[in-house]
């Protein structure tokens, strides 16, 4: 019982990286100048969000937090749908 007890708290201090929440991070509107596409949509918390789109460098433009299968990069403030248009999430930033 200990053991177990052990383990799980050891699963919480020690989270990998990749397991940060949808809050954990601060969201940053990325500079237009550095994006092909424009245009934006309204979250499930009736947020206005970045449309996915590609970075005139092929680099993450500040703020994206995922790149989608098709190259694009996503600024979706929470994982569920993110890039579903753009054929999935290929790597999270």
């Amino acid at each position: 019982m200990k053991l177990a007890l052990l383990a799980f708290a050891a699963c919480l201090i020690f989270q990998p990286a990749f397991a940060r929440s949808d809050t954990d991070h601060q969201v940053v509107t990325p500079d237009e100048a550095q994006l092909i596409e424009h245009g934006s949509y309204t979250n499930t918390d009736g947020n206005t969000v970045h449309s996915p789109a590609h970075s005139k460098s092929g680099r993450a433009p500040e703020g994206a937090t995922a790149q989608c299968r098709d190259k694009t990069y996503s600024f979706s403030q929470h994982r569920r749908g993110t890039c579903s248009r753009h054929g999935g999430v290929m790597a999270w930033l």
